[in-house]
């Protein structure tokens, strides 16, 4: 982590609004107290993140990630379009009443710097933000409990994920893919996705991938994985050897495969490495799509 929770000079509150599809970040002006608690949030975040996993894996749009999980997406990917422009801002919009409707935040965030300068941001999906403007609250008021009348905000115990100058650095993937409205940028990005992928994979004709996966988000996700793998060393002979044996259908046309009407994801899926085949039955070898992967060392 390029930051220090030990010497945080200053801390910034803000919240993101979604006004008519439009996603607008604001400054908030807080308290020291509340300041604190941002920064106690932050630092236990990042202890959590260290105790979930040291090393932690690149984040993949394909995989199934568990609900909390230590993962990392460098701050420069397309996917991370928005979080990479909220870090770097210099000088957001100050406005005290972007908490008037809770129904439009969809996010608060915390963006801090060190005594080095070194800048880190905080930020947490709105669920049990703003969930409490809507509860009935009681206090003591000299010695009788009285009902709160303003809107109290209750922050949660941790963030999703923490940016520093170079990484994106996930605790909740749903609340990363939420912010980043993954869905939409792997749906958005197929076109540059599989003109990067095609210019590593020339055996590959990819007009028919490119077609579905721009309707289909588990193929755009499928897409946006396979680019980050090394695909130039791909054997040819054991790219057809793996689709017949787990049962992808396609052609060869001018040199290109082709895949047939129908097994596009199962081409993504070998590609992805998803499909595979065992054999521990003589003569019955058994075929599997994994729902996630890791690679095994040694």
């Amino acid at each position: 982590m390029q930051f220090s929770f030990d010497n945080v000079r200053t801390t910034e509150f803000g919240v993101g609004r979604d006004e008519a599809g439009n996603r607008v970040f604001s400054s908030i002006t807080v308290d020291a107290d509340v300041q604190d608690a941002l920064q106690e949030m932050a630092s236990d975040t990042w202890e959590a993140m260290r105790l979930n996993a040291a090393q932690p894996a690149r984040y993949e749009p394909s995989e199934k990630h568990a609900a909390t999980e230590h993962l990392k997406l460098p701050l420069a990917d397309e996917l991370a379009e928005q979080l990479c422009d909220l870090h770097n801002a210099q000088n957001l919009p100050l406005d005290n009443n972007a908490l008037g409707d809770p129904s439009v935040v969809f996010c608060y965030f915390a963006r801090m710097t060190d005594a080095r300068g070194r800048r880190l941001t905080a930020l947490r999906r709105a669920t049990q933000f703003k969930g409490i403007v809507k509860s009935r609250l009681i206090r003591f008021v000299t010695d009788a409990l009285k009902l709160v009348e303003d809107n109290v905000f209750k922050l949660d115990k941790d963030f999703d994920l923490l940016v520093d100058a170079t990484t994106i650095h996930i605790f909740r993937p749903s609340g990363f893919e939420f912010v980043c409205q993954l869905q939409q940028a792997v749906l958005d990005a197929v076109p540059q996705t599989v003109e990067a992928i095609a210019a590593e994979l020339t055996t590959v004709d990819f007009s028919t991938v490119a077609e579905y996966a721009g309707k289909h988000p588990r193929a755009a996700r499928y897409l946006a994985s396979i680019r980050t793998q090394p695909l130039d060393d791909i054997d040819t002979r054991a790219l057809k050897r793996l689709c017949k044996q787990t049962g992808v259908q396609f052609q060869t046309i001018n040199g290109k495969i082709t895949v047939e009407n129908g097994h596009v994801m199962g081409l993504l899926e070998v590609l992805d490495r998803r499909r595979y085949e065992v054999k521990l039955v003589k003569d019955a070898p058994e075929r599997f799509r994994a729902s996630s992967r890791s690679r095994l060392e040694g």
